[in-house]
């Protein structure tokens, strides 16, 4: 960007020389939300009578323009800068100072510092563009998304609770179960992290905007705090509060730790499903096969008319790249010394990542794997019928002893559990068929 396009000014210059590392920026919906900081303090700000008027409906204007995405050119700082984040927050001072002294006509140069960051700092601005950033993205995007998967796993289960198929343990046949009942597993799982997930952002809800520096609130106005948090709450219609403690989240980030740790959490579940379906759907013929997987796009280069199970991997990824995540979100955040946490940057910018990958890998697991997911009832008919722990039901009636002998007999000799179970003289065939019967094996008797 030339000097001439550029909107921002001289700290946003120099930081671009001082930190020309790596090329992670921060993403468009922590500019978002630090345009919706600079919005709502400066209409705080004429409420408390400490801005003029006509400033701060320029800020407030130019500010709304920053917030609709339409100067991201703008913010070309990468995230390995001051751990506060100092650079980027100048940077958006800079570029909406300049777009309110145009609104003005430059009858009256709009200051960065004086006018745009009045009653605010780096410290407390920042981290609450963290909380807003973090939240909107997860009620307005991830958890959509969740809640969608969830109720189509869900619809699974219904559709399917009468199709018997043995179960697995150890990755070797157990007792049976039905593949509704399999997938309730999976919904239920869906169902924890929604509510887990609801719990942990409710968290984020208190904000430190009018902590300034240090939490204390040098050069805020008694109701700045107030004030803003009303103008929040207004426009993104979320329930944003002032923190009882400003000092407690600025020195420390562990309400996003702790959202981090859900986000982990709801990968290792999402690991687990795509898993398991992926083993469901191994094969075609040389696998157990259960599951019929849409058939996308072709799988291999060189294998004609083979398909993979690329959502199922795309998963996978996605979930190694979040737990990933919450490794350098931990790291971050127990580092934080005295009054600041100054791994900020980092902080956002990986859980930001994490909300996205999850919310973009979700939407696609949801519409291209999961809505197209077909039992194999043969396949599945054929496995259960030919389990040796359908044996399991004898235990009670001629003991664990007697019904392990029969299994191994059967699966030594090649033979079926009838056979073996008759043979021993432990069971007449007309009892074996009365107690062997999978339907009535699939809960407590």
């Amino acid at each position: 960007m030339s000097n001439v396009d550029a909107l921002f000014g001289k700290q946003t210059r120099l930081a671009l020389n001082h930190f020309a590392i790596g090329t992670e920026t921060l993403p468009r919906e922590f500019i978002r939300a630090l345009g919706l900081v600079k919005r709502c303090a400066a209409q705080a700000n004429i409420d408390c009578l400490q801005l003029e008027k006509n400033i701060g409906l320029a800020i407030a204007e130019a500010s709304l323009s920053v917030i609709n995405g339409e100067h991201d050119q703008q913010f070309p700082l990468t995230i390995w800068q001051s751990g506060s984040g100092t650079q980027t927050h100048m940077n958006t001072n800079e570029v909406i100072a300049n777009l309110a002294t145009q609104l003005l006509d430059s009858k009256i140069q709009v200051h960065p510092n004086d006018h745009c960051n009045m009653g605010q700092s780096t410290n407390d601005s920042f981290s609450t563009a963290m909380h807003i950033a973090t939240v909107e993205q997860i009620q307005f995007q991830l958890l959509p998304a969740l809640i969608q998967m969830q109720q189509v796993m869900a619809e699974h289960s219904k559709q399917w609770q009468a199709i018997i198929k043995i179960g697995r343990t150890h990755l070797q046949d157990a007792t049976p179960l039905t593949l509704g009942q399999q997938f309730s597993a999976y919904a239920s799982q869906l169902q924890n992290n929604i509510d887990w997930l609801k719990q942990a952002t409710a968290e984020l809800y208190a904000i430190p905007q009018g902590g300034t520096a240090v939490g204390s609130g040098l050069n805020c106005s008694a109701e700045f705090a107030e004030n803003f948090a009303r103008q929040l709450s207004e426009y993104t219609d979320l329930p944003f509060t002032p923190s009882d403690n400003k000092l407690s989240l600025q020195a420390a980030h562990d309400g996003l730790v702790n959202v981090s740790g859900i986000l982990n959490t709801l990968a290792v579940s999402l690991n687990k499903i795509a898993a398991d379906i992926r083993l469901l759907g191994s094969g075609p013929r040389c696998g157990i096969g259960e599951l019929h997987l849409p058939e996308n796009e072709p799988g291999s280069s060189i294998m004609p008319g083979k398909v993979n199970p690329t959502q199922c991997e795309s998963m996978l990824m996605v979930c190694a790249q979040v737990m990933g995540n919450h490794l350098t979100i931990t790291l971050a955040g127990a580092q934080g010394q005295l009054e600041l946490n100054t791994y900020k940057p980092l902080m956002i910018f990986s859980l930001l990542q994490s909300i996205r990958l999850l919310k973009d890998v979700i939407n696609s697991f949801t519409e291209y794997c999961l809505r197209g997911l077909e039992p194999d009832r043969s396949q599945i008919e054929a496995f259960l019928n030919n389990s040796l722990m359908l044996v399991t039901v004898l235990s009670p009636v001629i003991g664990y002893d007697q019904a392990s002998l029969i299994a191994q007999q059967a699966h030594s000799h090649g033979t079926t559990l009838r056979e073996e179970a008759v043979r021993s003289g432990l069971i007449t065939a007309e009892a074996f068929d009365e107690f062997i019967k999978p339907e009535n094996m699939l809960g407590p008797r």
